[in-house]
């Protein structure tokens, strides 16, 4: 006969990734009130004993009295128990359900009474993890998700089935593989919210019967594998020179728009042209040490000869004013 672990399926696969383990109940053992209250009437009891000797009191009474007071101690001991506020104890009677106890504490009848689980009413967190699985375009991907449970109804939970964390979290792992596995990994990126509320009816549905509900699921996180991580990358940074080029060349196509824009009112004008050559040619020559080449074509059409000259005059009388007389090669005549 093979014995499997309570932590391992009968499969032999592990158990989902964050199931918790099955918690023996609480409530198996004394409580501290009930151990407190048993030493305290064990106390009385040998100081009562110590009295009734010393008052002469036959030793059949003496005997009687500490029988009785250690019976209760003990009945107290065995039969009090106290149960956290987010708890209920599940109590069984010759191994019939009896009913829940608690918060706070409560009495069972010792032997007759068990208490075989504890069930907690808070909000419990489960992690739960599906790996390599393929989605509906063939690609391996690795889920994390986290799942936000409490459980409504402590009867059913403990008696509809054998260990409801570790169902829970199965039935979690379960209902993701099978989301994973009718969505491409496009949707998967781009739909966690779709996800997340997809699981969360699944899971709610298979879990309503133990007197569970789901409250909420979140994915974590989605790896894919390295390869196709790079191609990805890869792709969007195409994609985006892309855009960058097309945005360059619409912003060429304006800028040439508002040339042959230009060109239209300058035709019509040339004065206007005449002025902005000599508008461009002042802004060159504002900074100091500039050097502004012309083309001769340039010259001519818009009469920039004499415009030139007056320029030279100028560098020429800017020099005799800043300290000095200007120097000439023998060249000049």
């Amino acid at each position: 006969m093979v014995v499997v672990p309570a932590t391992q399926s009968r499969r032999g696969e592990r158990p989902p990734a964050g199931a918790p383990q099955r918690r023996e109940p609480a409530l198996k053992g004394f409580s501290g009130l009930a151990l407190a209250l048993f030493v305290i009437l064990l106390v009385i009891s040998v100081i009562m004993a110590i009295i009734l000797d010393s008052l002469g009191v036959p030793d059949g009474w003496i005997g009687a009295e500490v029988i009785l007071l250690n019976l209760a101690g003990l009945y107290i001991l065995f039969a009090l128990r106290v149960a956290n506020q987010w708890e209920k104890a599940i109590v069984l009677r010759l191994g019939r359900f009896r009913g829940l106890k608690g918060p706070g504490p409560f009495w069972i009848v010792p032997v007759v009474d068990t208490i075989p689980a504890m069930v907690d009413h808070r909000v419990m967190v489960t992690p739960f993890t599906a790996e390599r699985t393929l989605t509906k375009d063939s690609v391996p991907v690795n889920v994390d998700a986290v799942l936000f449970w409490v459980v409504w109804d402590a009867e059913k939970a403990v008696l509809e089935v054998e260990d409801y964390q570790t169902a829970i979290a199965w039935a979690a792992q379960t209902a993701l593989r099978e989301i994973i596995g009718q969505m491409d990994l496009a949707s998967i990126l781009v739909g966690r919210t779709v996800m997340d509320a997809e699981l969360q009816r699944i899971i709610d549905e298979r879990t309503t019967p133990w007197g569970i509900t789901v409250q909420s699921v979140e994915i974590r996180d989605i790896v894919i594998p390295e390869a196709l991580e790079d191609a990805m990358s890869r792709q969007a940074q195409a994609e985006r020179e892309r855009q960058a080029r097309v945005i360059l060349g619409e912003s060429e196509k304006q800028i040439a728009a508002s040339f042959a824009e230009a060109a239209q009112a300058y035709r019509d004008n040339p004065t206007a042209l005449h002025l902005r050559a000599m508008n461009m040619l002042f802004e060159g020559l504002k900074e100091k040490g500039a050097l502004v080449i012309v083309p001769s074509s340039a010259v001519e059409t818009m009469n920039l000869g004499g415009l030139m000259g007056m320029a030279s005059m100028t560098g020429a009388l800017q020099t005799l004013i800043a300290g000095g007389q200007p120097s000439t090669s023998p060249q000049e005549g």
